[in-house]
């Protein structure tokens, strides 16, 4: 790795390590609630299962599924746990695991149901994007270590309780496609595809802190968004970003531009919605399943 490299690798991690406290300085206290009537329950690959826990007594437990930490929510006297599904879980039987405060553990047992997804072969003229040379594979490395922390983050109280599309315009691509670039299987499709011309503006689709930026090998220009408890929104291919690690943001304030940054095949932005840390359909946190109409 070059000295810049290292430089910029550094400088980033820096950065990111400073949103901790911000992010926890966003707690609140263990005895509200939170609205979560605006996510729907599916649980399929791709999916948010809503699993209730019982009566939400005091103290909590802690709760985690494939070892990762899951969030939990107080509705109308019950405690619930939301758990995001990732697409490469197989259907059948899964459990939570939880940690009770007198140290004693139990189980959750629930069900992923099966889900097929359609195909979709797409064309990539620049072979890098599909094939990385070795200096490339070095940087998808340290990018995806960085995700990995990126992806960890969450506030500790819901930001929002409702969702927005995050522009208008049609559906290129839906989500969890099983994706082949060039004839070559790739992982299926994370998120949701929208058109619109270069420049068009995105806006926060909900309340959140921003918690990283930059430029990334496949995914171009991105912002990243947490919105509490692990519910975050990605935001990939960006002509342009004029947001901040650390800032606050609301629901229709812009956020950047739609580009053609990265591996794609012409303008769009690539939306992702995130929750423990694995990419679930982003229909699931909308009211509608499919965004608004661009104007003329």
């Amino acid at each position: 790795m070059s000295d810049s490299c290292k430089h910029h690798t550094g400088a980033r991690a820096t950065a990111i390590a400073l949103l901790l406290p911000l992010l926890f300085g966003l707690a609140t206290s263990a005895s509200q609630a939170a609205d979560t009537g605006f996510v729907e329950s599916s649980t399929v690959p791709g999916g948010i299962a809503i699993i209730d826990l019982g009566e939400a007594s005091r103290p909590w437990p802690s709760v985690r599924w494939n070892d990762r930490p899951i969030a939990l929510v107080e509705q109308s006297g019950r405690l619930q746990a939301l758990v995001g599904i990732p697409l490469s879980v197989k259907a059948g039987p899964q459990s939570l695991q939880l940690t009770h405060a007198d140290g004693s553990g139990s189980s959750i047992p629930f069900d992923v149901s099966p889900f097929a997804y359609e195909e979709q072969r797409l064309t990539i003229s620049n072979k890098r994007k599909v094939n990385p040379a070795p200096m490339d594979m070095e940087r998808i490395n340290r990018e995806s270590a960085r995700l990995k922390v990126v992806k960890s983050y969450r506030a500790d109280k819901l930001l929002t309780d409702n969702f927005e599309w995050p522009l208008a315009g049609p559906v290129s691509s839906p989500f969890g496609l099983r994706r082949f670039f060039n004839d070559q299987p790739r992982r299926p499709h994370g998120g949701i595809d929208i058109a619109a011309p270069e420049g068009t503006p995105i806006m926060a689709p909900a309340d959140g802190l921003v918690v990283d930026t930059g430029d990334y090998f496949f995914n171009g220009n991105s912002v990243f968004i947490e919105h509490g408890l692990g519910l975050q929104t990605f935001y990939a291919h960006m002509s342009r970003i004029d947001v901040e690690p650390g800032e606050r943001v609301s629901q229709g304030q812009i956020i950047g531009a739609v580009g053609q940054t990265g591996r794609v095949t012409g303008p769009h932005l690539h939306w992702s919605v995130g929750l423990n840390g694995t990419w679930v359909n982003p229909l699931l946190v909308l009211d509608s399943d499919s965004p608004p109409p661009a104007g003329p």
